[in-house]
């Protein structure tokens, strides 16, 4: 009886501290900026993407919290309301890739999507009620769109 008292004892102990041990979304947490490409939908004829948000960007944390994200604007959201659902890649990034496709039969979503590391039919995607939706790659990896950029964020 001792020993399971003193294990139940040390588990809780260490909880805290062990990543994955935690309850709670596995969104929640910290996310780095950790990489930017000229987005797919980009048309350089038309403007050229403005490098300034990448460099502003770039290795910035975004911390989403219980009802809030933290992080440099356009990112920073107070009253955050998460939702997890699953996307085709017709629909990622606000349906850039679907608008690409009805302009341009031959722009196949799947195939645009598959060039930025998306590996299923189905993207998880958590929407945040903030104008920003996260785009999964897999647990580590998501992907957002802003201004013309695909930004990528590495859980920290």
């Amino acid at each position: 009886m001792r020993a399971i008292t003193l294990a139940t004892a040390f588990a809780i102990a260490v909880a805290p501290f062990a990543p994955g041990l935690a309850a709670g979304p596995d969104y929640l947490g910290t996310w780095k900026l950790s990489g930017a490409v000229v987005a797919p939908w980009a048309d350089p004829a038309a403007r050229k993407p403005d490098n300034a948000g990448p460099e502003r960007l770039l290795g910035k944390t975004l911390v989403f919290k219980a009802g809030e994200i933290a992080g440099p604007r356009p990112f920073a959201c107070k009253g955050a309301h998460y939702k997890l659902k699953d996307y085709t890649a017709d629909m990622l990034f606000q349906g850039a890739f679907g608008e690409m496709q009805s302009k341009n039969k031959s722009a196949d979503p799947a195939k645009i999507a598959a060039s930025l590391g998306f590996p299923a039919a189905r993207i998880e995607t958590l929407e945040t009620g903030c104008g920003i939706d996260f785009h999964f790659v897999d647990g580590a990896t998501a992907k957002i769109g802003l201004n013309d950029y695909v930004y990528t964020l590495k859980k920290q």
